[in-house]
């Protein structure tokens, strides 16, 4: 059985490539998904690749994870400073 790992995007991470390119650059989040997905391969792993611009849905898919998933990968974007 292959081992998933949940990899959780949070706000304004569907705007990569779009929103201030300059500083964040043209890629998208569909490259993400598709390097990550290429590299979980060749590890033996299996991707589950999320984005929301929620809270609650990224806290949800968190509880989520603990029953089906080896791990979790979380870029909180503006969460990591702040939720309001």
């Amino acid at each position: 059985m292959t081992s998933i790992i949940m990899i959780l995007n949070g706000p304004n991470l569907n705007l990569l490539g779009t929103r201030e390119p300059e500083t964040y650059g043209t890629g998208t989040l569909d490259d993400l998904e598709t390097l990550c997905a290429e590299t979980a391969e060749g590890l033996g792993l299996a991707i589950d690749f999320r984005q929301s611009n929620t809270e609650g849905e990224l806290i949800s898919w968190v509880h989520e994870a603990r029953t089906r998933c080896a791990g979790i990968i979380i870029n909180p974007a503006g969460y990591s400073h702040t939720s309001v």
